[in-house]
């Protein structure tokens, strides 16, 4: 595997880390702009929607024309150095709204240059195991990436863990620089197989379901701090262990969702949805004990986003799985992710509590379990007949 996929990985770890290590900073930024702890769990979703409107539109130009992946990817990796290095020295909550957009912009370009180069430089049998790489940035981020950048912003503040961020890319870019080699692609998008996708209603379905799953566990996951501080009682130290544990729980239902949801993806969401739902309740009843919110972080970590291969797998059954496609889909987990994180903040700002958040995400997770009932139902019926 060359050096250079493992640094394209390391790059993605960077921009992932960017995307949730606000979560772990709630109260430092809230002090820094004046603003509620809901309003800064706004910034995830910012820069979630910045994702969602760069993937679709980008993917499109990337695979319309034939693009050189090596200076794209480098162009957007120097732009995304600059603006997150500017967030570093901002002090208007509305500068740093309009750079998380941007910086989300160029994060889905970023994904979606470094998937495609990374499988480019190696053979075909090689593909996955590239494209797994690049993909474990993202999931490696949730782990150590939000904790270590909460730790960071304890001792040096906010502005520190920003700008290391853009170093980290920084570093990354330069590595690439000298690494990557020229591969491109081409070809025009055969818009006629992805736009029979687009008129499919199970595809939109599907779609809803992924968006109701991400948006109940970010509307709970952007407010774990200030819930674990406030309500039940830890130390702002213990936070990033609590962090990490979560992120830990997402890459072990990573792992046996992974080899389960080619054949099992309808199971997988009805027994993760319902484990998901019933930690997020419990959550919101109980988080004044500790054992009860350590046990349902854990719980939502093992069941919430490792449910993504079932939600992809869903998504290859009902249609052709062509870039557009994907990208669509990615756009849709996005609104779910800054959808539930921005209403979970909106509920905090109006006084609601901050438990508001994970009530907002049992009720997603609730609303999902009752989307796929239908198809669970359609599948029993089947079985039975045959």
């Amino acid at each position: 595997m060359p050096l250079a996929v493992y640094i394209l990985g390391l790059a993605v770890f960077s921009i992932g880390t960017a995307e949730l290590m606000v979560a772990g900073m709630t109260a430092t930024l809230s002090d820094a702009f004046g603003i509620s702890v809901g309003d800064v769990g706004h910034l995830i979703s910012y820069y979630a929607f910045g994702v969602m409107l760069g993937g679709p539109v980008l993917t499109y130009f990337f695979l319309k024309y034939k693009v050189q992946y090596r200076k794209i990817l480098l162009i957007l990796l120097a732009l995304y150095v600059v603006i997150q290095g500017l967030s570093a020295f901002v002090s208007s909550y509305t500068l740093l709204v309009i750079i998380r957009l941007i910086t989300g912009v160029l994060c889905a370009g970023c994904l979606s240059l470094s998937l495609a180069t990374s499988m480019a430089m190696v053979p075909n049998y090689d593909r996955p195991r590239a494209a797994a790489i690049v993909i474990g940035g993202f999931m490696i981020s949730n782990v150590f990436g939000v904790p270590l950048a909460t730790m960071i912003d304890q001792q040096w503040g906010w502005r520190i863990t920003f700008g290391l961020v853009a170093v980290l890319v920084l570093i990354c870019l330069i590595a690439l620089e000298r690494l990557l080699p020229e591969v491109s692609g081409g070809g025009k998008v055969k818009m006629e197989e992805e736009l029979k996708a687009f008129k499919n209603k199970a595809y939109w379905k599907a779609c809803v379901t992924s968006c109701l799953i991400l948006g109940a566990s970010f509307a709970a996951f952007s407010y774990f701090v200030p819930v674990l501080v406030d309500i039940s009682g830890f130390s702002m130290q213990a936070a990033p262990f609590i962090l990490m544990a979560f992120g830990f729980s997402n890459i072990v239902g990573n792992m046996i969702t992974g080899r389960l949801a080619h054949n099992y993806s309808l199971q997988i969401m009805l027994v993760g949805l319902t484990i998901l739902s019933i930690s997020l309740f419990a959550f919101a009843i109980f988080a004044e004990y500790k054992t009860v919110a350590i046990i349902s972080i854990i719980l939502i970590g093992l069941s919430g986003v490792p449910m993504n291969p079932a939600m992809m797998a869903r998504i290859v059954s009902v249609a052709h799985p062509g870039p557009m496609v994907n990208a669509v889909h990615t756009s849709v987990i996005n609104i779910g992710l800054g959808g539930g994180s921005y209403f979970g903040g909106l509920a905090i700002t109006n006084g609601y509590g901050l438990r508001s958040g994970l009530w907002i995400g049992a009720v997603l997770a609730v609303l999902a379990l009752v989307s796929i009932l239908p198809y669970v139902r359609h599948r029993q019926r089947q079985q039975a007949w045959s």
